[in-house]
């Protein structure tokens, strides 16, 4: 037996005994859901930005998928999307490559003067100007 086999079997069988006891089984899945729901909306949150934005989302559905299976099928359902939208992009021109490049950037640019980065910054070289303040 496999050492793969050995670790599911022991998971599969503290499952089981999580499972037995109904107050231990909804603690767990209530867990399970805040944890995934949690992971799933940070993921969702950093989609537009350059990184594992849509690998930190099907964490979050893989974690939820792990005790719904409501979460296990959209899981799928948004792998299969995904991969299809990126073998189409894939084929796409260099203009249109670049313009998701720009609107990627536009999208960071935008955040960081939201979040005050600019005027940060500027301050640290003594450029001061109110342009560089976030709205908020």
């Amino acid at each position: 037996m496999t050492e793969e086999v050995r670790t599911e079997n022991r998971w599969l069988r503290a499952r089981r005994r999580i499972a037995s006891n109904p107050v231990l089984n909804l603690s767990y899945r209530i867990a399970v859901g805040v944890i995934g729901t949690a992971v799933l909306v940070v993921g969702i949150v950093t989609i537009p930005y350059p990184g594992p934005g849509w690998l930190i989302v099907f964490a979050g559905l893989g974690i939820l998928g792990s005790e719904f299976a409501w979460a296990h099928r959209l899981l799928h359902f948004a792998k299969a999307k995904y991969d299809a939208f990126m073998d189409w992009f894939a084929k796409q021109s260099i203009v249109v490559k670049a313009l998701s490049a720009l609107a990627t950037m536009l999208i960071v640019l935008a955040t960081l003067w939201v979040l005050g980065t600019f005027s940060l910054v500027g301050g640290w070289f003594g450029i001061e100007h109110s342009i560089l303040e976030s709205p908020l």
